[in-house]
């Protein structure tokens, strides 16, 4: 089973580490950040699958960082704890009015916040769509990591999977190659624009012996877009 991705946004470095060791000890896979711009270069590089934001950073505040990615489409679905000393009840009714999913006061105990970050993250499960995904027989299944046509598995390298995951999953909307590398490849990857033309064709080319390489449609002077309806 893959573990689950936990960002930790906190700019105390002790609270940090403490809190991201024992994440690690539970089986999370955890990533830090020390303050607003990390923590948006990390998500822009791959999206987490829970947030752990401290109220009080150095640039802008943990509220504003949380009302920021629940207004981005990208990361809107993306559940929020929020960490803080401030236990006030007006301080907890602003910060879940943000957005937050959940809201932690300090100083907690390990336990209680592994089980916070557990029930937010079933909550979060039982909101999302289902991992298979059916485009007219075309059927992407992300717990098993594999791609089929009937009985017959389409053979795809690593990021000709990851790019058919994200069109997939973002079906008729059109991408251009900036957009793409920061989706696919991620933002902190550095490669020119005409790789995203290169593994494109090698999508297509696995798709075609299926038919399905008319998926993957070109539109002149915007990018690409995945779509089921004739161009």
């Amino acid at each position: 089973m893959v573990a689950r991705q936990i960002l930790i946004v906190e700019d105390e470095r002790p609270i940090r580490e403490m809190i991201a060791f024992g994440l690690r000890r539970s089986g999370f896979e955890v990533r830090e950040a020390a303050d607003v711009s990390a923590a948006r270069a990390s998500i822009a590089d791959k999206r987490p699958d829970l947030v752990l934001v401290d109220w009080m950073l150095p640039e802008m505040s943990g509220l504003e960082l949380t009302r920021a990615l629940k207004r981005d489409k990208e990361t809107q679905e993306v559940p929020v704890i929020m960490l803080t000393a401030r236990a006030e009840e007006q301080d907890k009714v602003l910060g879940l009015d943000g957005g937050a999913d959940d809201y932690v006061t300090k100083p907690f105990s390990p336990r209680e916040l592994l089980a916070r970050i557990n029930a937010v993250l079933r909550r979060s499960s039982n909101g999302q769509t289902e991992e298979v995904i059916d485009a007219e027989g075309l059927v992407l299944d992300a717990a098993s990591h594999r791609v089929t046509v009937g009985d017959k598995t389409v053979q795809l390298g690593p990021t000709e999977y990851r790019l058919l995951s994200f069109f997939m999953t973002h079906a008729e909307r059109v991408y251009s190659r900036t957009q793409l590398l920061d989706r696919v490849w991620g933002g902190n990857v550095y490669v020119e624009e005409r790789t995203v033309d290169v593994h494109i064709r090698r999508l297509r080319k696995a798709l075609e012996a299926f038919n399905y390489d008319r998926f993957i449609q070109t539109v002149r002077g915007s990018g690409y877009r995945f779509s089921t309806r004739a161009e």
